[in-house]
């Protein structure tokens, strides 16, 4: 089968994301980059497309550009990968949905409230398939967890925990001019007015949600920027009220030191409770009440059919990261086919969507409300 041609807006040279999302797109071999968007710099765009491989007429230092000339080419771009600074997604991913390319759109969906509710619009009105790389979905041991909470086996939900602590911005690096990464993720220009909950922080939502299977009724935040001159928050921490009557509670920082990517999430219901860690993702934890805890493994017994759909390698072999990454391509790709077919897509194909995204600014922009009156309850705009 062919493979899908790729096009990519952002994720030039020395750009961290950009190349885990091209390893990802890699993976299964479902996709192949043909042109890109690398640089709003020519200079900068021309070098970095040349280091890909990318044919010179494929090259461009607009994403405007490139979206009109991609579409009226015979062997045009199928999809496009956008791995920008936040700010950049909604005009991006607008002038590729708008010629009906396929969007697969770094997190958080955008950087702005009323620019997330604009592009969930335009992707609704478009037949183009948009997936959100919230990638932690993509793990094994998280789609069995949520698989479990579903079918019921942990009773009423009544509990959910989660917590991404970070500390590598636990001093003002972003003043050094040494590390990119850090000027634009506190800049508010650019990544939204969420520091930590916007980077980090939605990743814990959205782990959340998709676990639990809750819907947030309301949530109260107490957000920190605890580096002195730093724009955004670097820490926060949110109560959080789902319908149906379940309490949760959130912990995001980015200046805890000894955490490197500390991702967690505990679920407790009438009936027993999970948890699961992303730096050890092999391994789930399934307490039935009254009963010894029990470690289930992605590959060893107890494992479901849901966690080994989206398994590569041989059991006691750590699957995460950028197999979560792939499993969303993938995923997006089986999608993408069945558009292109004119076909219904696939029942068990899951991806985060626009709506998740949606969903994530609101609960980033609910957070920036609430702590700004003293950390009030607020429900989402």
């Amino acid at each position: 089968m062919a493979r899908i041609k790729l096009g990519m807006v952002g994720g030039g040279k020395d750009a961290f994301i950009g190349a885990v999302h091209r390893i990802a797109a890699r993976i299964d071999g479902e996709y192949e980059l043909v042109a890109g968007a690398l640089s709003s710099t020519p200079e900068r765009a021309k070098e970095s497309g040349e280091a890909l491989g990318l044919a010179p007429d494929r090259i461009y230092s607009d994403f405007r550009e490139m979206a009109i000339r991609e579409k009226r080419l015979k062997d045009g771009i199928e999809a496009v990968a956008i791995v920008t600074p936040n700010h950049v997604h909604y005009p991006a991913a607008r002038e590729f949905l708008k010629r009906g390319i396929h969007v697969i759109c770094d997190k958080p969906l955008t950087s702005t409230l009323p620019d997330a509710r604009k592009l969930a619009k335009l992707a609704a009105e478009s037949d183009a398939v948009f997936a959100l790389t919230h990638n932690y979905t993509g793990y094994p041991m998280v789609r069995q967890a949520r698989e479990m909470v579903a079918a019921g086996e942990l009773g009423t939900i009544r509990v959910v925990q989660v917590e991404y602590p970070q500390d590598w911005l636990t001093t003002a690096v972003e003043q050094t001019g040494t590390n990119k990464q850090s000027e634009w993720r506190t800049d508010p220009e650019r990544s939204g007015a969420g520091g930590s909950t916007g980077d980090i922080g939605t990743h814990a939502f959205n782990l959340a949600s998709f676990v639990s299977g809750l819907e947030l009724e309301a949530l109260a935040a107490d957000l920190q920027s605890f580096v002195p001159g730093r724009r955004v928050d670097d820490n926060g921490h949110v109560m959080l009220r789902f319908k149906g009557g379940a309490r949760g509670m959130l912990w995001c920082s980015q200046v805890a030191p000894g955490n490197e990517n500390a991702l967690r999430i505990r679920v407790y219901g009438d009936k027993g409770g999970l948890e699961w860690a992303q730096e050890d993702p092999n391994y789930l934890w399934h307490t039935p009440f009254g009963e010894p805890k029990r470690l289930l493994t992605r590959a060893g017994a107890g494992a479901r059919d849901v966690a080994a759909r989206v398994s590569r390698v041989p059991g006691g072999h750590p699957e995460g990261y950028l197999e979560g990454f792939a499993n969303i391509y993938t995923e997006a790709a089986r999608a993408i086919r069945a558009k292109q077919a004119g076909e219904a897509i696939p029942k068990d194909v899951l991806f985060p969507t626009v709506e998740d995204g949606l969903l994530g600014v609101a609960f980033v922009d609910a957070c920036v409300r609430s702590s700004a009156r003293n950390a009030a309850w607020v429900t989402l705009a």
